[in-house]
């Protein structure tokens, strides 16, 4: 695969490239924990790659489930397309403000609604800034367009998918979390969470698969990380972490070394954390 692909990751001079290509859509999908005292939106404000909309990803969500940022359905999902003029024929490049963070999340969630020529920005705004790349404050010129969605449900997995995967292990459970928040050797931020991981799971640390400057791995390194962390490819594969974010990152990992056969736990150790009769594992 080269590395520059439309359907999963793009470089800043792919990007450059096509700025005024008249149906690219960008997308500032930034996102903060909610202790890191910074305002996606209000950054995106001050400054973003010429022409970008701003993807929420706590309002484009499915505010009738208590869990963070659950994926749209499918209605509400088109409706804030359409009114960021997002549509049919359009080329989505999505970016965030940290590197490769939140926006493998907005990515999976157009995969997850059928849509395939969406690709995430290789090192995000921070290489755009370092390489001195054009930015603006302006608010986009917003034209509407239609949008239909044809939702791909082999792509999420529910809590008691995860659960009869986890007992019958015919899947690999690969969790993005820190080392230390999947032993369980620091306590959990969200209260209430009990610590330590879905049993049978593997721990793949998001981190592990990006480069010093915030680029994702090339192929092959993907594939030795994968390899590093003894996953087995073969089988089927469900992606976890904290609230589905960077779980989505271990998603577009899969995607860029050919497999195909991945789901992301949309609830994730959020809700797997909060059952108190779903069994956690610690090592």
């Amino acid at each position: 695969m080269s590395a520059d692909d439309p359907t999963t990751l793009v470089s800043t001079g792919w990007l450059a490239d096509h700025l005024k290509d008249p149906d690219l859509r960008i997308l500032d999908a930034s996102w903060h924990m909610p202790d890191s005292g910074r305002n996606a939106k209000e950054e995106y404000d001050r400054q973003h790659i010429p022409g970008a909309r701003f993807f929420d990803i706590d309002e484009i969500s499915d505010h009738r489930s208590e869990l963070p940022h659950m994926a749209p359905p499918v209605d509400k999902f088109m409706s804030r397309m359409r009114a960021m003029g997002v549509g049919d024929g359009h080329q989505v490049v999505v970016y965030d403000s940290t590197g490769i963070f939140s926006a493998p999340r907005v990515w999976w969630t157009f995969r997850l609604m059928g849509k395939r020529d969406v690709a995430v920005l290789d090192g995000g705004l921070p290489k755009w800034l370092a390489e001195d790349r054009p930015i603006e404050d302006l608010p986009p010129i917003i034209r509407d367009r239609h949008m239909t969605v044809s939702r791909q449900n082999q792509l999420v997995r529910y809590v008691t998918q995860v659960a009869r995967a986890s007992k019958l292990g015919d899947h690999e459970i690969v969790d993005a979390r820190s080392p230390d928040r999947f032993a369980g050797r620091v306590e959990e931020a969200r209260p209430g969470l009990k610590a330590g991981h879905i049993p049978g799971s593997k721990n793949l640390y998001y981190k592990d698969l990006l480069q010093d400057d915030g680029t994702m791995k090339p192929v092959a390194a993907l594939r030795a990380e994968f390899d590093r962390a003894g996953i087995d490819l073969d089988k089927p594969a469900i992606t976890t972490c904290g609230s589905g974010i960077t779980a989505a990152i271990l998603s577009l990992a899969m995607e860029r070394i050919g497999k195909a056969d991945y789901s992301l736990y949309d609830g994730s150790w959020t809700e797997w954390g909060a059952f108190p009769d779903l069994k956690v594992e610690t090592s």
